[in-house]
């Protein structure tokens, strides 16, 4: 056998455990509300090649990617237990396993390690929490395709839009269906005409036409103790967003920095100072999500004394596609056609996100002619100097193992382009061969979809204040 048979061989051996772990990842979710991670990256839904190339690029061992074969006996090993809903880490699992020296069989060692999950502690299937949606723009259609993906623990059940004329649920129901940075929507899409219904994978989703958040009573509609996401942008202030508190309404989530005493919440960073009864929060901007985990995560290691960051953004609805009036300056000039200088309050956000950080953070902003994935230059003057290695080995453990994996993910790639990050579930990426340090300055440049990552970081939020948001397994090393 050729050198070239044996990789193709191995090649049908993994391709074949693969299309294994599809329908037993499908069973845990559908019937136990388990997600199975591969080092922070959801393994549902996902097709062979997908579920191959996350094993590909999760995770370097020792010089080695993290196999397939390696996994899936902790795979097996769940599908045995009785587990409540929880997210479950392969990658982890896996990790963990090889440096435990006791020699414990997978199925020994998952017993161990998701505990948690099993028995008198596990957590008991809830009720899905109704959300509504109010606009179904850029951010709110993605945060929809993200909630019909997570039905087991949150249920779109409305968006509230103004009416606008002939044929305008099939159009946005067309809108959900294809997008042309993030491509099809991944299953079916009916339309109800006669009751104002999209159905998306089985969710219906009412339509509910109003011009002003004071006229809709969502009890009429079924809608109970519901969180409603405001992807408008119109109202940022306390008073404004309280005007959503209809019946039916229990808390509101905004998609943009808010203003006066809306907290401003980074998920992963500041998520569990919201109080259970605070009605109204921020989930900040995208660049706010995308800057202040990797700010925390270089100040808890090295101590940050100031800091700038330089954003260059893609651009966004809010420009002009031709030369045209706009109340802001410069956004009135053609997006795509030009680099525009403007504004950005992300660094002055980061004190309501990050209180504790006492530098000084200034920051300003380019946008450029990309539709989708910016990035932020970060800046920083630490408090000791150190090596660009040993930042670079800080991030990336950091990516894997800390409370910040979900938010920040690591990549090495010598030829990374922005557009290999649209769809990236992360609130920011660091890019280690663009990282330079000298001395005490470090330089980071952080890549984010500043349309998906930060929609998955909303969902996260809403998972959050809602209560399904699940523990992860192993939460530490089981030796």
């Amino acid at each position: 056998m050729t050198v070239n048979d044996d990789v193709f061989t191995d090649w049908k051996n993994r391709e074949e455990l693969a299309e294994t772990m599809i329908p037993i990842i499908g069973r845990l979710h559908r019937e136990r509300d388990v997600t199975i991670l591969l080092h922070s990256r959801s393994l549902v839904n996902k097709s062979v090649v997908s579920i191959l190339k996350t094993h590909r690029f999760a995770r370097q061992i020792a010089g080695e990617e993290l196999s397939i074969t390696e996994t899936f006996p902790f795979l097996q090993a769940l599908a045995a237990l009785d587990l409540g809903p929880s997210q479950i880490d392969l990658g982890l699992l896996a990790e963990a396993h090889r440096a435990d020296d006791r020699g414990l069989s997978a199925a020994e060692f998952t017993a161990e390690a998701v505990a948690g999950a099993t028995g008198a502690d596990k957590l008991e299937r809830q009720a899905p929490r109704d959300v509504v949606l109010y606009g179904f723009g850029r951010i709110g259609r993605l945060v929809a395709r993200l909630l019909v993906e997570k039905a087991g623990g949150l249920r779109l059940r409305a968006i509230v839009v103004r009416n606008g004329g002939g044929d305008d649920l099939v159009k946005r129901a067309s809108l959900l269906r294809r997008d042309s940075i993030h491509g099809q929507f991944q299953g079916t899409i009916t339309v109800d005409e006669a009751t104002d219904t999209i159905v998306a994978n089985g969710n219906a989703i009412r339509v509910i036409y109003s011009n002003d958040p004071s006229e809709v009573d969502y009890t009429a509609y079924g809608i109970d103790n519901a969180i409603l996401i405001d992807n408008t942008g119109r109202w940022r202030d306390r008073e404004g967003l309280s005007q959503h508190l209809r019946p039916g309404i229990a808390k509101v989530v905004l998609t943009a920095p808010g203003k006066g005493d809306v907290p401003n919440i980074v998920h992963g960073v500041n998520h569990d100072t919201v109080k259970p009864d605070e009605r109204i929060i921020s989930c900040a901007s995208c660049t706010t999500n995308a800057i202040v985990p990797p700010l925390k995560a270089m100040d808890d290691e090295y101590g940050v004394l100031r800091g700038h960051v330089e954003t260059v953004h893609s651009f966004t609805n809010d420009q002009n596609l031709l030369d045209n009036y706009h109340k802001a300056d410069r956004r009135g000039r053609s997006a795509p056609l030009n680099m525009v200088i403007t504004e950005t309050g992300a660094a002055s956000a980061v004190a309501k996100a990050l209180p504790e950080l006492k530098a000084k953070i200034t920051g300003s902003s380019i946008r450029v002619p990309v539709p989708d994935v910016s990035i932020a230059i970060l800046n920083l003057q630490l408090a000791r100097e150190t090596t660009r290695e040993d930042v670079l080995e800080h991030l990336r453990e950091v990516s894997l193992t800390s409370p910040l994996k979900r938010q920040i993910d690591f990549i090495d790639s010598p030829d990374a382009v922005s557009s290999d990050f649209i769809g990236s579930r992360h609130a920011s990426i660091v890019d280690a061969g663009a990282t330079k340090v000298e001395g005490d300055n470090a330089i980071l440049y952080l890549w984010y979809d500043n349309e998906f990552g930060y929609s998955c970081q909303v969902v996260r939020v809403v998972q959050h204040v809602s209560g399904v948001e699940y523990p992860t397994f192993p939460v530490v090393s089981t030796h």
